[in-house]
């Protein structure tokens, strides 16, 4: 299939659905306090809205030490260590997060090598009542091999507790992954662990948000047929939803992308970006839900070129989503591009980030915090994490 014609068709067929935003996103450097070297730098807030901005940080041992600070009225705090000296996993699709729950306590998860020179990851968690003392790390699964155990995203799921979202890979990346789910107190204590999906795509990475109605889970699915589509699972009024399918695209690929959804929620007004390279034609796509996640839109067609995919994406207090994916600037470099989506559902101007070799600009994520909206990516080289503020 001719892949220019075919996207130019989408975009026709989008110019036509709704009239485009005439305003372009304004892009500008934003200072941060992680130091030289800084990898897998994330995204959150406190409970009381602060941005929190959290990386690793590598040491002359060869260890990780993992860090954040938090921004008050357009100043940074001093960097806080949250563990230190430990083997990170360090594919960019596995950055650490902190999540702020209910009570105000902030639970940090990372995913680490047991084994030096091994691909299994294990999945650990932290907790902190004061954002200094965090308590001891406990691993979030019950199986202790050698598989995988990751691709994780955590959320506060109730008054005293929290959520983390995860794959496991008994038999190896080749066999059956489930998606599972580890519920845990705000004192610490696994409170439970359940499978949600029995075969998933091994690589993607998971996303979730908090809906009116509860929760929602966005994964890459997988089925005997090697078919890889973007589904969601609901959890509302104590039950779990059918798995669904929220658009067929219907790419068969023989190999995991380490590319999938993002997710973003206000209350039942729901956004979902995504990557598929489906009939050979990589481009990044855009639904939207006024029903928590229920139903959906039709596709709408985000990127321009030729993308990579590492979407994010974010829902300003309008409802307008803000939606940040890599796409190809030729010669192997890409580009981080970013646009605005009404919440009609027209999409404005596209404005470049920032370019540079592909592997060097990781996976990149997004902030919606007031009338700001900041962007961070991995620093190159030795550098310092890179962060933006679009307005």
């Amino acid at each position: 299939m001719n892949y220019q014609r075919f996207l130019g068709s989408l975009v026709v067929i989008g110019a036509l659905a709704v009239p485009a935003l005439s305003q372009a996103l304004k892009s500008e450097h934003l200072d941060n306090p992680s130091g030289l070297g800084a990898m897998q730098a994330n995204w959150s807030t406190t409970r009381e809205g602060d941005p929190i901005l959290s990386w690793i940080e590598a040491q002359a041992d060869d260890t990780y030490n993992l860090r954040y600070a938090i921004r008050k009225a357009g100043h940074w705090s001093e960097p806080r260590t949250i563990i230190a000296k430990r083997q990170f996993f360090q594919h960019p699709a596995e950055a650490p997060s902190i999540t702020a729950l209910n009570d105000g306590t902030l639970l940090a998860e990372w995913i680490e090598n047991p084994k030096k020179g091994s691909e299994a990851e294990f999945l650990y968690l932290s907790l902190s009542h004061d954002g200094v003392k965090w308590t001891p790390p406990v691993l979030a699964h019950k199986d202790r091999s050698m598989v995988q155990h990751g691709l994780a995203s955590a959320i506060s799921s109730g008054d005293h507790e929290a959520s983390v979202f995860w794959l496991e890979a008994l038999q190896g990346e080749d066999g059956p992954v489930a998606l599972k789910r580890t519920v845990l107190s705000t004192d610490g204590k696994i409170l439970k662990e359940e499978a949600l999906d029995p075969d998933v795509c091994a690589c993607c990475p998971t996303s979730v948000v908090k809906t009116a109605k509860g929760l929602m889970v966005a994964y890459r699915d997988h089925t005997a047929s090697d078919i890889r589509d973007i589904a969601v699972l609901r959890f509302e009024n104590g039950k779990w939803s059918t798995s669904k399918i929220i658009y067929p695209d219907s790419w068969k690929i023989n190999a995991c992308p380490t590319n999938a959804a993002a997710t973003a929620a206000k209350g039942d007004h729901v956004a979902v970006s995504w990557y598929t390279a489906a009939n050979n034609s990589p481009v990044v796509k855009m639904v939207s839900s006024e029903d928590g996640g229920a139903t959906f839109t039709k596709p709408l067609l985000i990127s321009t070129g030729r993308a990579f995919g590492y979407t994010s994406i974010v829902l300003d207090d309008n409802g307008n989503a803000i939606v940040s994916w890599l796409e190809s600037s030729g010669s192997g470099n890409a580009k981080i591009l970013a646009r605005q989506v009404s919440k009609a559902g027209a999409a404005g101007p596209v404005v470049t980030i920032t370019e540079g070799p592909r592997e060097s600009l990781g996976y990149p994520h997004l902030l919606a915090n007031g009338k700001d909206t900041f962007l961070a990516w991995a620093g190159v080289g030795d550098a310092k994490a890179e962060t933006a503020r679009l307005h």
